[in-house]
């Protein structure tokens, strides 16, 4: 193991598209044993969540004090979401949350899972919370199925 499969294995959990279903197959088959693999990527993925709420928070500051456009099209796609969503929101609150992240497939994880929360106003301590709880049992599933053996490495590295 060299440290740049170190620090991939910690970029691929830290990027939206990769997460955990990339990074702790990504250093477990470069050579990192599992129970380091598997906890580096789960902390640096749950690092995503006060990540993703400062630069949203950060970005939305800018983009709705200096753009008329932004605030039109924001505004209009949030109602729109909080309408469709609420039932939903009011119905699993933050363990929907929770079990969104913990699916280790794609569109689902700590970034949209964060994202979404956001946008829909849901309280940043619980989110992040929730998002947490998410990444520990989207790790824990892929890193079981890992363990499993050889040929279910198929369902996360595709062979070329």
């Amino acid at each position: 193991m060299d440290t740049m499969t170190v620090a991939t294995t910690i970029l691929l959990a830290f990027l939206p598209i990769s997460e955990l279903r990339g990074a702790i197959p990504f250093g477990y088959f470069r050579g990192m044993d599992i129970w380091l693999a598997a906890p580096l990527a789960i902390v640096c993925n749950a690092l995503v969540a006060p990540v993703a709420y400062l630069f949203l928070s950060t970005l939305h500051g800018v983009f709705y004090r200096h753009w008329r456009w932004y605030i039109r099209f924001f505004d209009r796609t949030v109602a729109k979401a909080r309408l469709k969503l609420q039932d939903k929101i009011n119905r699993f609150g933050y363990w929907g949350i929770l079990f969104f992240v913990a699916i280790p497939l794609p569109m689902t994880g700590a970034w949209t899972g964060t994202l979404g929360a956001w946008v829909l106003g849901l309280d940043k301590r619980k989110t992040m919370l929730a998002v947490c709880g998410g990444v520990l049992i989207a790790g824990i599933i892929v890193t079981t199925i890992i363990m499993l053996g050889v040929g279910m490495n198929s369902l996360f590295v595709k062979v070329i």
